[in-house]
């Protein structure tokens, strides 16, 4: 069966529908904020299903976009090429290609053009939030100027 993904509002309620009867069932996520995301939940009409909670602030949208990274405020001021696998208002997932030295709590420049008609080139700041390997999370500074174009993609 498939897993039913359940957003968390931001006061740690969920609102939970069975997919074999409709029932809806709200509830406080907040017992799980720290513990295991993903459960399988039972309805009283008998259907068990798989369910993950959600608790990210920004829908996340999965992508494959090439650009390019800078890190600043450093002597070496280090670059490379990545490949955005997916974005948020908030922030971004990146692959880098080959070797790096991006750290935790780097202030970093990524540069790429989203896949929109309009084919928008955005430079965003943001401050490395997790290093995996060559996978990189990070959160975006605020640049209210592209904003817009961002949040139009996103909903596309």
């Amino acid at each position: 069966m498939k897993t039913l993904t359940v957003h968390v509002r931001a006061d740690h309620t969920a609102t939970l529908t069975c997919p074999a009867c409709g029932a809806i069932k709200h509830f406080s996520a907040a017992p799980y904020r720290r513990a295991q995301h993903m459960m399988t939940v039972r309805c009283h009409c008998k259907a068990a299903f798989p369910v993950l909670l959600n608790f990210r602030r920004n829908f996340r949208k999965l992508t494959n976009l090439p650009g390019t990274y800078q890190v600043i405020n450093t002597d070496d001021g280090s670059s490379g090429i990545i490949q955005v696998n997916d974005l948020s208002r908030g922030g971004a997932s990146f692959t880098v290609s080959g070797l790096h030295s991006i750290e935790k709590g780097q202030e970093i420049q990524i540069e790429f053009q989203l896949d929109d008609k309009k084919k928008t080139v955005l430079k965003k700041q943001a401050v490395v939030r997790s290093v995996r390997q060559n996978i990189i999370g990070c959160q975006f500074k605020c640049n209210a100027d592209l904003d817009k174009d961002l949040g139009f993609f996103l909903q596309s």
